[in-house]
């Protein structure tokens, strides 16, 4: 199927792009009504924002009397916010341009602080990612050890990623009903790459995005980032109003339409077969690219595996689906190997795009991944009973030791969304790291500020007796009482 990307032209510089306004930056903080002194609580509200990245570096803040308009405060109260910023290091003002946000000496960005992992005892429920057991990554490095030295002999940049890894995954989709060449695979370090590029060659600042809400943080973070407009649609515990996600088609128009229906990743709910047909032709009368995340698909603990959504597409109607994966949830986040699926000429633009950044992944973890795939019927099973056993241990904890506490059991995925009846899961994430729990309150997964306060995020991704001790913790925090100013924390990064 023929497509078309629109030429949009792109100054050179745009600065009305690297503007927060005060209506948006208003709507990360907390209300300072209340709070003594508010300037010192906004701007270390503004200071934790800027650190875990979401409101990126070298942004202009608005102007003094725009945010306090926005924050109904006084113009003197934000001046010594800004006093503040530029006195830590979090700010500096440029003559006749105004205030900028900046990274203080010595500082680290939160996201990379918790992307290198804990470095204590604590356990670690903020990342749904399983390990891989190590005896099956040493049998695949010795399998592939030889094959790593015939490519020794080559330069070994391939922007597409290595052929026969680029053929298997074709030939995975063809098994699993949607025939594919070797030509429309793209093989990515990871699916977050796979969508970055996807972004950058798709989408212009200022473009709009249909999102789930809730969603998965890092790809609305990157979203974020280029600037795009993102109208979401709700995924409740029953999973995706149809006739919302067709109404937002076909009024707003979206460029893109990014989509997990597979156990989605929070709620761990799996989209019908009937509703996948008519989001496929809702975005093909609207002209969408939709994107589909299929990193969990796999991960089918009590049903079968569903088929690509691109499957269920008409004839010829599968040229405006973009489908990506990856083995981090699968096999193991380590190897950084994730892909695309699309037309072959939009590959071809994506790998063009690729090398500007990135001339090509790891030979040495494509071989390590192509020797995975080849054994999936071998390595999955036993996985998926683990994560069966780990799943029923975690909601036997959560119903013995907090019963007052819901959730629907996922029919696969790697995590359950529970419901804590009230709005405390920030205090409660705050409160639970002094008992050795990292967790990330439903907040993080919001398309939008101030809501799924209700909500936790709880991966089954580490042993039973791992899990019923983390419930353990958690309950013991609930019952010490929460921390009332633990509303504007925000965690820094998750899988």
């Amino acid at each position: 199927m023929a497509y078309s990307i629109p030429f949009r032209p792109v100054d050179r510089v745009d600065r009305a792009e690297r503007t927060l306004g005060g209506r948006q930056l208003a709507a990360l903080l907390p209300d300072p009504v209340g709070r003594r002194p508010a300037y010192r609580h906004l701007a270390q509200a503004i200071s934790a924002l800027v650190l875990d990245g979401r409101i990126a570096l070298h942004v202009r803040l608005p102007a003094e009397r725009e945010l306090a308009a926005a924050l109904n405060t006084s113009r003197a109260t934000i001046t010594a916010v800004y006093d503040l910023l530029r006195e830590s290091g979090y700010a500096h003002s440029r003559q006749g341009s105004g205030t900028w946000t900046a990274l203080p000496e010595g500082r680290t960005p939160s996201g990379i602080t918790r992307l290198l992992g804990p470095q204590d005892t604590a356990i670690d429920l903020a990342r749904a990612a399983p390990g891989l057991p190590g005896q099956t990554l040493t049998d695949a490095l010795v399998q592939v050890t030889p094959r790593l030295a015939e490519h020794a002999h080559t330069p070994g940049y391939h922007p597409y990623g290595l052929p026969e890894l680029r053929a298997a995954i074709a030939e995975r989709f063809t098994q699993r009903g949607l025939a594919t060449m070797p030509e429309q695979i793209l093989v990515t370090s990871g699916a977050q790459h796979a969508l970055s590029l996807v972004i950058g060659l798709l989408c212009r600042p200022g473009d709009r995005v249909m999102v789930e809400n809730p969603s998965y943080p890092n790809a609305l973070e990157a979203m974020r980032r280029a600037r795009l407009r993102t109208v979401s649609v709700p995924v409740t515990d029953t999973g995706w109003d149809i006739e919302i996600v067709e109404s937002t088609l076909r009024q707003v128009v979206p460029q893109l339409a990014c989509l997990i229906p597979d156990f989605h990743n929070p709620t761990g709910c799996l989209m019908p077969e009937q509703d996948r047909v008519r989001v496929l032709g809702a975005a093909q009368r609207s002209g969408t690219w939709l994107v589909i995340d299929e990193t969990l698909a796999d991960l089918a603990l009590d049903v079968p595996a569903p088929p690509p959504f691109a499957s269920h597409a008409t004839p010829g109607g599968t040229g405006q689906v973009i489908t990506i994966g990856s083995m981090s949830k699968t096999y193991w986040g380590g190897l950084r190997i994730g892909w695309l699926r699309a037309p072959s000429r939009l590959v071809t633009e994506l790998a063009g795009q690729r090398i500007a950044t990135d001339l090509g992944g790891s030979v040495l973890d494509q071989l390590l991944a192509l020797a995975l795939l080849a054994r999936a019927a071998e390595l999955l099973p036993p996985r998926l009973e683990q994560m069966r056993v780990q799943r029923a241990a975690l909601a036997a904890a959560l119903s013995e030791r907090i019963p007052q506490w819901t959730w629907q059991l996922p029919p696969g995925g790697l995590s359950l969304w529970v419901d804590l009846g009230e709005p405390i899961a920030s205090a409660l994430a705050e409160r639970a790291l002094d008992y050795g729990v990292r967790i990330e309150g439903g907040a993080y997964f919001a398309t939008d500020p101030g809501i799924f306060e209700q909500r936790l995020r709880m991966p089954y991704t580490t042993p039973p007796d791992t899990l019923r001790e983390a419930v353990h913790r958690m309950a013991a925090a609930l019952a010490d009482g929460l921390p009332l100013s633990s509303a504007t924390r925000r965690p820094h990064w998750v899988a």
